[in-house]
């Protein structure tokens, strides 16, 4: 399952969603916002999606992380809005027999979603200026 969310990210609801007896098993991977981009100090940033968008592309390469490597799950939750320093901007979950699958599943997943979803960001520094990055192209 993909989610986007606008609230904080909680990984303790999150663990909770896993649990087979079947699994040896569980990599998570946690996007944190930092407090610095190319030499510049970040106060915040913030996530803007096309939501409908956004969550089909989700769904699909978590479907296809199912298809590809022999997990027993996985899940994956974007924020968008506001976040601040040290806020969780992505979480993905992998369940497997064995850690291999789960490593190569999670990473596919981060790419995936980093590369195809409908979601940008805008980072807002601490001498006032803000910038969009990498973004080439904005749907409105």
């Amino acid at each position: 399952m993909f989610q986007l969310q606008d609230n904080r990210i909680s990984r303790i609801d999150l663990l909770d969603q896993f649990s087979n007896p079947r699994a040896g098993a569980f990599i998570t991977f946690e996007g944190i916002v930092r407090n610095h981009h190319e030499g510049r100090d970040v106060a915040y940033l913030e996530y803007e999606a096309h939501q409908k968008i956004a969550e089909s592309e989700g769904k699909k390469i978590l479907e296809e992380a199912r298809e590809s490597f022999d997990i027993l799950g996985c899940y994956a939750v974007h924020r968008t809005g506001k976040l601040e320093i040290g806020d969780i901007a992505v979480w993905i979950g992998c369940l497997a027999s064995h850690r291999d699958a789960c490593y190569q599943a999670n990473r596919f997943i981060i790419e995936e979603l980093k590369t195809r979803l409908t979601i940008w960001k805008k980072e807002y520094y601490s001498d006032g200026t803000s910038d969009w990055v990498n973004c080439k192209t904005k749907i409105s």
